[in-house]
């Protein structure tokens, strides 16, 4: 039976997937898979949703039955909230999911179709938890395969990636004494002195690399207080740095710039990473990171996928069909090549 990637693509976006949600969608890929002839494996990822709810997920491997892979394609089954269904014009496919990452899984089970027929050995790798921690990764890195190549979408505008920025991660904390507002001397705000921490950290120089550019860093959170009228005796601030290099350098960096004022607990590192190319293919740097780090035993990384990341994790996230159908003919290509 021939394969939709467009309707699969659908079909895969209304299953909704949103991070520790996942059992579904992992299950209808179990069925769909073992149904068009392929032997099916459930990595199960023991796990608590956020509200601390016990929930069932699982990562999926298939491969020709029998047959150790050389190239393994995978991607993530998970996607960020809010859910919204599919929808499609003549252009596109519309939806949460739509190129991060299900439109790729639709293309990786579709160049691996084509591959199975030419006697190229291929599997697929599809993973829970990408969005948050790589946990689904970090299972299935304890049961590699023994492929050579691994290929891992995420939307690269189908180009190959050459390095993914890594993630350095932490909380900086203040802490104070409670007092009444009207009466400052008697307190020691927390709040004041994690405003001056986070303003020298805004003035910190951040490494850069040639050929890949410079980290970058958000300050996305910011709790702390009692009251309006009560010195606060805590705040917290969540910083993310894109790292460029290793991060020792950041960290030294960090923890000059809050001295005397605040502490940090990192909270998650990602390293930076450089990946294989191949000749006359078209590049790019991915400044989000990837579940590659965590997936160390599963062979020599290549990251390509399509759809832009500029709309991933957005209410307009979508796939143009054409690229979705250019990105099969690029993995054939790629596989193809790896193992000439």
């Amino acid at each position: 039976m021939t394969l939709d990637p467009v309707q699969l693509t659908r079909q895969l976006i209304d299953i909704e997937s949103t991070t520790y949600g996942e059992g579904a969608v992992g299950a209808f890929l179990a069925e769909f898979l073992s149904a068009r002839d392929f032997s099916v494996e459930k990595m199960h990822v023991a796990s608590k949703g956020e509200d601390g709810a016990t929930t069932d997920r699982f990562n999926v491997y298939a491969t020709v039955p029998g047959e150790r892979p050389e190239v393994v394609f995978s991607t993530h089954m998970d996607t960020v909230p809010p859910y919204f269904g599919s929808s499609e014009d003549d252009e596109a496919i519309y939806g949460r999911g739509a190129c991060d990452a299900k439109g790729i899984i639709a293309a990786q089970i579709a160049a691996v179709e084509r591959l199975r027929s030419g006697g190229v050995k291929a599997g697929m790798l599809f993973v829970v938890g990408e969005e948050r921690d790589s946990k689904g990764a970090e299972v299935a890195n304890l049961r590699p395969k023994g492929n050579r190549y691994l290929i891992n979408g995420e939307p690269t505008d189908n180009r190959l990636g050459i390095a993914s920025k890594g993630v350095l991660r932490g909380a900086v904390r203040a802490t104070g004494k409670m007092a009444h507002s009207a009466y400052p001397e008697l307190g020691d705000s927390a709040i004041h002195k994690l405003i001056q921490a986070l303003h020298n950290v805004l003035e910190i120089k951040l490494p850069t690399e040639p050929g890949i550019g410079g980290s970058n860093l958000n300050i996305g959170l910011i709790e702390g207080g009692r009251a309006p009228n009560v010195i606060a005796d805590k705040a917290v601030a969540q910083v993310m740095v894109r790292l460029v290099g290793p991060s020792d350098d950041t960290r030294a960096a960090l923890e000059k710039a809050i001295a005397g004022l605040a502490e940090i607990d990192y909270t998650l590192e990602i390293p930076f990473m450089r990946f294989r190319t191949i000749e006359g293919m078209e590049t790019m740097v991915a400044a989000f990171a990837t579940d590659i780090p965590a997936l160390t035993n599963w062979g020599e990384p290549l990251l390509l996928g399509p759809g832009s990341i500029h709309v991933a994790h957005t209410p307009d996230e979508k796939l143009a069909k054409r690229e979705l159908l250019k990105a099969i003919d690029l993995y054939v290509e790629i596989a193809s090549k790896l193992v000439a």
